[in-house]
């Protein structure tokens, strides 16, 4: 039973930082890609950072670069998004997912729950 569980998530001034966690479990955490989507009110839900289960390579969304940073603990099969520079755009729901490719929403094949980001 494949499980992934978002926390980190909350309000904040623009300018301001959050870290957001997730954790897996009940999946072959090395082979996959584990990255985080967004959600903005009233849009679609789009790719913002991946990463493989041995830390490399990771990817970006437009949105993401030099702002956001994704990173791993392999050991605790957490992921991580530091998020800095934060602007209201960025206000909407946070998924951690599971999937073969990164930032490709249709592959992703698990799903967190989601967490909250408000910006203002």
């Amino acid at each position: 039973h494949v499980q992934l569980v978002e926390s980190g998530g909350g309000s904040v001034q623009a300018g301001g930082s959050l870290r957001l966690s997730c954790v897996v479990s009940g999946y072959t955490y090395s082979s996959i890609c584990m990255g985080w989507f967004h959600q903005a009110p009233g849009k679609e839900r789009e790719g913002v950072a991946g990463i493989y289960g041995g830390g490399t390579p990771t990817s970006y969304g437009d949105s993401a670069k030099g702002r956001f940073t994704i990173s791993q603990d392999s050991v605790t099969k957490t992921v991580y998004l530091q998020m800095d520079g934060l602007k209201s755009e960025d206000t909407g729901k946070y998924y951690c997912a599971a999937g073969p490719v990164c930032l490709v929403r249709p592959l992703q094949r698990f799903w967190g729950q989601g967490t909250q980001v408000t910006v203002s």
